[in-house]
Formats: C-alpha cells, structure tokens, sequence
C-alpha cells in the first residue's frame, strides 16, 4: 500500500501539479469547515459504498452536497447502494474513516473499486483533497485528478451525480 509520501511522488511523476498543506486531523466536513475558508478551492467528501451485487464504489462530490441515495444507484449502473465497511475501506484502499479520498484508487490494484467523482468535481481549477491521511490537504486540478485515476486503472464515471440539494451552513 502507498503511503502519502509514495502517493505525492506518482503525482510528481505523472507530471500532475498539486501542493500538500499539512494540518491536524479532521475526520468530517463539518471539522474541516476552517480549512473550507484557509485552503482555497472545492472541498470534498466522500463515500464508501457497497452494492447489492457486491461491488465497491468510492463517490466523491463537493463537500457539501448532500447525495440522493436513492437516485444514485440508476446513475452508476449499481444495485441498492449500502456504506460500505471500514474493514473493506482499509482492505481495498488503504485508508481508514475520515481519511477516505479518491486518490486511494493507487491502492486498488485489482480495480475491486469504482470511482465515481461528480462532474462539478471533475471541472473544477482546483479540488481539494485527503492524501491517504486526514492530517494534510492536497490540491489539483479535476482535470488532473481524472487523469491520475486513470494513469491507476481507475478512469472515474464523470456524472452529475444526484443531489437532494446543498447543506446549508449557516
């Protein structure tokens, strides 16, 4: 498995700019609401879901969307779409709660996960995310995120993924 030193040296060597912020660890959106206004660009959570046919889906959207669940299984092609287990997370990615980000992909060698990242995700100059630790914040470009989970086996289904709308955070 990568650790966050060997993930930042693939980017480098896919020639994928991106910088890596260190802070303390934040394990849910609502934690990382100050790094939100100090760390410019979109933010994101992710999920960890398994279908009823057993598959593995990793779903990354801005951070404060809140995904329809119901509508996103026709959306990706899946079944009833359950949370996946943090023992399956640590198993297939590499990264335990709280520091679940689609760069993990460079840990699924045997393509067990499907990525998924929402269209708005993929467009953006700039994402936001975990490098396989909750402690540090990288960002790229979603262009270039695309094309490193695709240099990994792991080129994402880019959807608009289905919304129930926008927390609000007042």
């Amino acid at each position: 498995m990568h650790d966050q030193a060997t993930l930042l040296a693939t980017l480098d060597t896919l020639g994928i700019a991106h910088d890596n912020i260190r802070h303390d660890a934040v394990f849910t959106v609502e934690e990382s609401e100050g790094l939100h206004t100090a760390i410019p660009g979109l933010h994101t959570k992710n999920l960890f879901l398994k279908d009823k046919d057993g598959r593995f889906w990793l779903v990354t959207v801005e951070a404060h969307a809140r995904v329809d669940l119901k509508a996103l299984p026709a959306a990706i092609g899946a079944k009833k779409l359950s949370f996946g287990k943090a023992e399956d997370m640590e198993r297939l990615l590499g990264v335990s709660p709280g520091a679940v980000t689609p760069l993990a992909a460079i840990n699924d060698v045997d393509g067990t996960v499907s990525v998924v990242l929402d269209a708005t995700v993929a467009s953006a100059p700039r994402v936001n995310v975990h490098p396989l630790e909750n402690i540090a914040t990288v960002g790229l470009s979603g262009a270039d995120l695309v094309k490193a989970l695709a240099a990994w086996g792991h080129s994402p289904a880019v959807i608009p993924v289905p919304s129930a709308g926008l927390d609000k955070q007042d």
